[in-house]
């Protein structure tokens, strides 16, 4: 019972150290955690990009996306020698954000802090949210089957 377990034990292993191995060198594996924030003039990406420097960084925005490219490199020169386990992801990442709404990509804000990528994006001014009003007009006129004598008149629904 003890062999098979042993046996059980080492295949484990082997499989996690395969998988760690892989995402070692996987070029789009390592995870871009966002955070996309809408405000009334901006919209606002935060980025988790911990251990990334800034020479190793590059950030494209289009009128519609964003693209968050770069590199984690391992701090040692040894390949797997004295690890018992790594979860942590080295090597090149990419990651293509499409925004909701179109930005004014020449006016990007970007920030590095603390391993936390900052974007604040104008919106173009058709994005933006714009106050309507609505105006109660009081006729003698019915509207077409109803009963009532007011009639609303409401702008189509801001974008």
């Amino acid at each position: 019972m003890e062999i098979i377990s042993r046996q059980i034990d080492r295949m484990f292993d082997e499989v996690f150290d395969l998988n760690r191995n892989f995402t070692r060198y996987n070029t789009t594996n390592c995870p871009v955690a966002i955070e996309l924030k809408d405000t009334r003039e901006d919209l606002i990406l935060r980025s988790e990009l911990p251990g990334v420097d800034a020479e190793n960084l590059e950030v494209q925005v289009a009128k519609q996306a964003v693209l968050i490219a770069g590199e984690i490199k391992d701090e040692s020169n040894t390949e797997s020698n004295g690890y018992y386990r790594s979860e942590l992801h080295y090597g090149r990442f990419q990651r293509i954000i499409n925004l909701p709404v179109p930005v004014k990509n020449e006016q990007v804000k970007a920030e590095l802090k603390n391993g936390i990528l900052k974007l604040v994006m104008p919106k173009t001014e058709e994005a933006k949210f714009k106050k309507v009003n609505i105006n109660v007009v009081e006729e003698n006129n019915k509207l077409p089957g109803t009963n009532s004598n007011k009639i609303l008149d409401v702008p189509a629904k801001e974008a």
